[in-house]
């Protein structure tokens, strides 16, 4: 297993360019109702609204994750925003704090937990932090 090794920053990087372009996916879904519509056919979300500001922070923290630019604090953000997108649309509202499968949020609790990992670990390999941090 030890030989497993080698390839973690690999596979580290796998993790945060899909994270990152699944997550932009729900941004572009939410503002540009590509690639469907999150909102019904009604156009765009109002930017200023908790739905607007999270398809603000999907598009250009995906971006960002998919660049490895400033990967631990956008992480960290992203992390700590769907910790509240489970609380507060799905664990309270739904009075089931810990059954995320029956409240909806098993997907915002792996984003968050996934992010959170990412934030400690860093970027891994092909992440543009790499060159910014060799000066």
């Amino acid at each position: 297993m030890d030989s497993l090794n080698k390839y973690s920053p690999y596979a580290l990087a796998l993790l945060r360019i899909m994270a990152g372009y699944m997550f932009l996916l729900h941004g572009t879904a939410k503002y540009f109702e590509f690639p469907m519509s999150m909102t019904g056919g009604n156009g765009a979300v109002p930017v200023f609204s908790m739905y607007g500001i999270g398809g603000i922070l999907e598009i250009t923290g995906g971006i960002l994750l998919i660049l490895g630019l400033f990967t631990r604090q956008v992480a960290f953000l992203l992390s700590g925003m769907m910790a509240v997108a489970y609380f507060h649309v799905h664990a309270i509202p739904a009075d089931n704090l810990f059954l995320p499968l029956t409240n909806k949020g098993e997907l915002a609790a792996l984003y968050c937990f996934a992010f959170f990992y990412i934030f400690f670990q860093g970027g891994g390999a092909f992440a543009l932090d790499n060159k910014r941090n060799q000066k």
